[in-house]
């Protein structure tokens, strides 16, 4: 191969590379929530994003301007020829100066985190647009974050060996039986306080929607709990089980499907009949089997 024509092909490579980088780096969107927590599912996923970008952004600051004096440092007092470094036992003004610094930066991130606690644990009112159903009070629970109307729907979340269980109803803390349940999926109205109960039947898990706020883990013989409001009906959030859980554990995946109080309280209704039809279906059957012996 000549020079000129290997030249060209080296060429074409990197103009071809560089323009692949381009199209993904300037694509829209791909930067998005790329150094931050993702947002906009839930006020208390907004309130983690915010006060993530509040330390990130003090952090680069201290960042830049403590390599910033000392790249200057070692360029103002590089070696030079015939020149003698003054010998220099310390400065306690300046020590004093940054030690001082560095507190007040820890007062004030601490003051920041601490004010902007409570509005990621403590849940706010459902919207007057949002759901409002005698189901949604919350149990005499004290271990599930409270509105302050303490109204809130409840949805117990189990997560099992490799898929994600949601059962519907505030007695689903005490007793599922008899309760709406779906698996993979779960179906929320817009604009309304949901409650999670988290719990675990085998290992644990981990169960995380970025966009509706912190990761929480499903440990067996244990309840945890978490809470969101989802503000629009038509959207769909994705999560993954975030603790390595078995073989499978890339497989449980979880879905929040978001849908109008009105559209909730239908599929609510459908999936009661659904579920009672699969009940009398298996019962026929269990008693088909017994009559021909089949089943003890």
């Amino acid at each position: 191969m000549r020079p000129e024509t290997a030249s060209i092909r080296r060429r074409a490579v990197a103009a071809l590379l560089l323009a692949t980088i381009g199209s993904l780096v300037f694509a829209s969107g791909a930067f998005a929530d790329f150094l931050t927590p993702e947002s906009g599912g839930s006020p208390n996923a907004d309130q983690i994003d915010s006060l993530y970008k509040i330390v990130l952004y003090i952090a680069i600051v201290v960042f830049i301007v403590v390599e910033g004096a000392l790249f200057y440092s070692l360029w103002r007092f590089r070696a030079k020829k015939g020149a003698v470094a003054a010998q220099i036992h310390g400065n306690t003004r300046l020590e004093i100066s940054w030690t001082v610094g560095a507190a007040l930066i820890l007062v004030a991130l601490a003051a920041v985190t601490f004010s902007k606690l409570s509005s990621i644990q403590d849940p706010p009112n459902s919207d007057p647009n949002g759901l409002q159903l005698a189901e949604g009070v919350l149990t005499a629970s004290s271990d599930l974050p409270k509105p302050p109307n303490g109204r809130a729907l409840v949805i117990c979340v189990t997560g099992r060996q490799y898929i994600w269980r949601y059962t519907y109803g505030a007695d689903c803390t005490r007793n599922g039986f008899g309760l709406v349940y779906s698996y993979e999926e779960m179906v929320v109205p817009a604009n309304t306080t949901v409650v999670l109960d988290i719990q675990a039947t085998d290992v644990i898990h981990s169960w995380w929607i970025p966009k509706l706020g912190g990761k929480f883990d499903a440990v067996p013989g244990y309840s945890n709990s978490t809470w969101f409001k989802a503000p629009k009906a038509g959207e769909t959030y994705v999560g993954q089980c975030a603790e390595l859980c078995g073989r499978n554990h890339a497989d449980m995946t979880a879905r929040v499907r978001v849908v109008t109080p009105a559209e909730y309280t239908a599929w609510l209704e459908q999936q009661r009949r659904d579920i009672a039809a699969a009940d009398r279906e298996v019962l026929q059957l269990r008693e088909q089997l017994t009559r021909d012996g089949d089943l003890n």
